[in-house]
């Protein structure tokens, strides 16, 4: 928040992901590794082009044009917020599809979709946990993973719902699939020159490896 809407001209880290926060001896978190962080050159986004980050954290819409905006950090926030209350990584092998790997946005918004959102959260705390809580962090995720970056919240909003300040979101039960147009001298695996191609941000093929850098 301080980043985005408290510096005098405002930041895009783009690489917010657990190994970048540390915690202090009083457990506040700290955000490190500015290495791949940019001012804010128009309000929106970054003076830079080219997708930089990690892959399962990055924002599908950045890796696809190549633009680091806030809403995409917004979008890592949220999927730290879903690692930590999930205690799964980016991509989550279904139960029931033997080999298939989809992006844990995708998991956690299908059992929300069920009206079982809590069943997604950490199996090793059993259910001992403040519910209110639980489904705000995860509610939150989901608002800040929004496949649509015009609907995610500011990174001051998604903070005042997880203090309790305002109501959770408002959400699909089905999550709204992405479509992007094609920049004409993209990567030839996201569709053919000068046609219209549809990128799913929980493909596998973006997130089997969610170490690698892209830079």
């Amino acid at each position: 928040m301080y980043l985005h809407q408290d510096t005098e001209q405002s930041v895009v880290h783009r690489d917010v992901k657990p190994s970048n926060i540390m915690l202090n001896a009083s457990l506040k978190a700290k955000l490190g590794d500015f290495g791949l962080a940019r001012f804010v050159c128009d309000g929106r986004g970054s003076l830079t082009t080219g997708a930089a980050g990690t892959l399962g954290y990055m924002d599908p819409k950045c890796v696809y044009s190549g633009k680091a905006t806030m809403e995409s950090d917004v979008y890592n926030f949220g999927v730290v917020l879903l690692e930590i209350a999930c205690c799964r990584r980016p991509a989550v092998a279904r139960d029931d599809d033997e080999g298939a790997v989809i992006h844990l946005v995708q998991w956690v918004w299908e059992v929300y979709g069920q009206g079982a959102i809590l069943e997604a959260a950490d199996v090793r705390l059993d259910g001992k946990f403040v519910e209110q809580e639980m489904e705000r962090v995860m509610m939150v995720g989901l608002w800040c993973g929004h496949p649509d970056p015009s609907l995610r919240p500011s990174i001051r909003q998604a903070i005042s719902v997880l203090r309790l300040e305002t109501p959770l979101p408002s959400l699909p039960a089905k999550m709204p699939v992405p479509a992007y147009m094609r920049p004409p001298l993209g990567d030839d695996s996201f569709g053919s020159p000068g046609t219209t191609g549809h990128i799913s941000s929980w493909d596998a093929s973006t997130t089997h490896s969610t170490r690698n850098k892209v830079e």
